[in-house]
């Protein structure tokens, strides 16, 4: 009998169902950041177009993986969700309501609802805060989650469902390894006990060792607390592991949205089949009976998109059609799952193999 393999169990059993209550639905989210010339009279000549009309639903208990290159407006998405970043135009509903239009008291119980894991767990630390001040200073902007006299002990609890001694509350950043800092990071993003937490590459500046370690933490608190999570990465096993449903994202724009079985088993987008066909492979027999798929180019800019399909000009498929109209992300004849792509189809031979 062959290996089952611990990510698709565990999708299997932990996926949410389509008819779960959505938490997050986010609606043609657009961010432009202008670009200008000049030193007294600035003159627009342009925009950086980071995040061009994407949309998503978030599930109760779900975790959204975000997969693409470096530049792609993973990051910039993330800053939206937690209001760091307001957007051009679109909406985000956080239980039906639009988080952008949330003022006064309601806009501070929407920043307790929807949190975040930086990624560099050495530079998201104050350096002149000590581990309980970093943990418990959200308790200061939120005093009714926990009262003053209390929150030593919150503290230290949730330095203990981190995997970290909650004796050591008084000590420094810079005493602690990096995945120790993460943690320090996740427990910070606990603390005012969020419904959503938005993580931002959380494992891409740690070890491998210690990659599976804050994973499998995440996994488990995800489990404990009914926690969802937009978890956002550039490497594909680390989505692949970790995620319920995947979003694939290039220049900007969602090209792919699917199960993780879809995904990784059945890829239809040609820029996912690319990024699966790089997977390296450990058994030499099976890397044999793949093809690579090499793309030719560089990623455009986002300040000045292709025409049509914004990969078209790195694409082995594209036409003149593609040149003249935008792919609408939909499911396409032969596909199961929706595709931005005007000649999307299931290619077998990329499949990452377990």
């Amino acid at each position: 009998m062959a290996a089952s393999d611990p990510a698709t169990d565990r999708a299997a059993t932990r996926a949410p169902s389509r008819n779960g209550e959505v938490v997050l639905e986010v609606d043609e989210l657009v961010k432009y950041f202008p670009l200008t010339t000049g030193i007294v009279f600035k003159k627009h000549v342009g925009d950086v177009k980071a995040v061009d009309g994407v949309s998503f639903e978030l599930h109760r208990g779900e975790t959204l993986g975000v997969v693409g290159e470096s530049g792609c407006g993973k990051s910039t998405l993330a800053k939206l969700l937690i209001l760091l970043e307001r957007p051009t135009s679109g909406r985000a509903l956080f239980k039906g309501k639009n988080i952008y239009d949330a003022k006064g008291r309601h806009f501070k119980a929407l920043r307790r609802n929807i949190q975040i894991i930086f990624q560099d767990p050495y530079s998201s630390l104050n350096p002149r805060m000590t581990v309980g001040d970093i943990v418990g200073e959200p308790f200061d902007i939120h005093p009714e989650v926990a009262p003053r006299g209390d929150r030593r002990r919150r503290v230290q609890e949730l330095l203990d469902v981190v995997g970290l001694n909650p004796e050591h509350i008084n000590r420094y950043p810079h005493q602690f390894s990096g995945g120790q800092r993460q943690r320090i990071g996740i427990a910070r993003g606990l603390a005012l006990r969020p419904e959503i937490i938005i993580c931002d590459e959380p494992v891409s500046a740690l070890d491998v060792s210690i990659q599976a370690q804050v994973m499998n933490l995440l996994e488990k608190l995800q489990d404990e607390f009914g926690l969802s999570y937009v978890f956002i990465a550039h490497d594909l096993s680390v989505v692949r592991h970790i995620s319920d449903r995947v979003a694939v994202m290039y220049i900007g724009k969602l090209v792919e949205v699917g199960t993780h079985e879809q995904i990784y088993e059945h890829p239809s987008h040609p820029y996912t089949q690319a990024l699966l066909s790089a997977v390296p492979v450990p058994d030499p027999s099976v890397r044999g009976q793949r093809q690579q798929i090499i793309l030719t180019g560089d990623p455009p800019s986002p300040a000045n998109p292709p025409s049509g399909c914004r990969f078209r000009t790195r694409c082995w498929k594209a036409t003149e059609k593609c040149a003249e109209e935008v792919p609408a992300l939909v499911v396409r004849p032969g596909t199961d799952h929706p595709a931005a792509c005007h000649y999307a189809a299931v290619r077998e031979d990329v499949v990452v193999q377990h």
